[in-house]
């Protein structure tokens, strides 16, 4: 197979998910075009059609895709048909905001342990995984053989907490810490820096109203 970039898979994601939303709207009668999936999901009827081909050929000339079948084909090939237990580390409003995303569950992305260091969250629950503490998280992890975790702490925390994460047995972080994370090079690592992202869309805006 070629290198499958990361930009590729996450356009996959969201081509299933908008897939999706169309099965729940409208069952699974129906068959959608390269250019109404790319129109929708902002990107070009060839690119879809490239997207694709990486993994098969799903369409048929003149007709499209059956949305049933490509949805579950997506699924398949991203990883969604597999059932992945995931420990969150902080607590706060991110880390509730994500526990209580109810996508994650539709996709079997299950955020099964929570863990905070602050005694006043410890022992609460939240979307019905109660929070325990950061002491507790490697047994707990093991015990779980959880391999994914999502780390939403305070910069100044993030790389302890990573470090104990790997220890504990995950092999891949998703870090919503605003810090670049020093991990070995079979960890999989993917970063969501959400200041700098908002700075580019201010900067963009500033410069084009002045």
């Amino acid at each position: 197979m070629a290198i499958i970039s990361k930009a590729t898979i996450e356009r996959l994601s969201i081509y299933c998910m908008y897939l999706k939303r169309l099965l729940n709207r409208n069952g699974s009668n129906r068959h959608i075009s390269s250019y109404e999936l790319g129109r929708e999901v902002g990107a070009s009827a060839a690119q879809v059609r490239k997207d694709l081909s990486y993994f098969g050929n799903f369409g048929c000339k003149g007709v499209g895709y059956d949305i049933e079948n490509l949805e579950k084909k997506l699924e398949e090939i991203i990883g969604f048909t597999k059932k992945w237990e995931i420990a969150l580390v902080g607590a706060g409003n991110l880390g509730t905001a994500l526990v209580n995303y109810k996508n994650f569950r539709d996709l079997g992305l299950n955020i099964d342990a929570v863990f905070d260091c602050d005694l006043a969250k410890i022992g609460n629950t939240i979307g019905g995984i109660m929070v325990r503490s950061v002491k507790d998280m490697e047994q707990v992890i093991r015990e779980k053989n959880i391999k994914v975790g999502i780390i939403a702490v305070p910069a100044d925390d993030a790389q302890e907490i990573a470090e104990k994460l790997v220890a504990a047995g995950v092999r891949a972080i998703w870090n919503f810490a605003p810090v670049s994370l020093k991990l070995p090079d079979d960890i999989i690592l993917s970063s969501e820096y959400l200041l700098p992202g908002l700075a580019s869309l201010v900067f963009c805006l500033n410069n084009k109203i002045n």
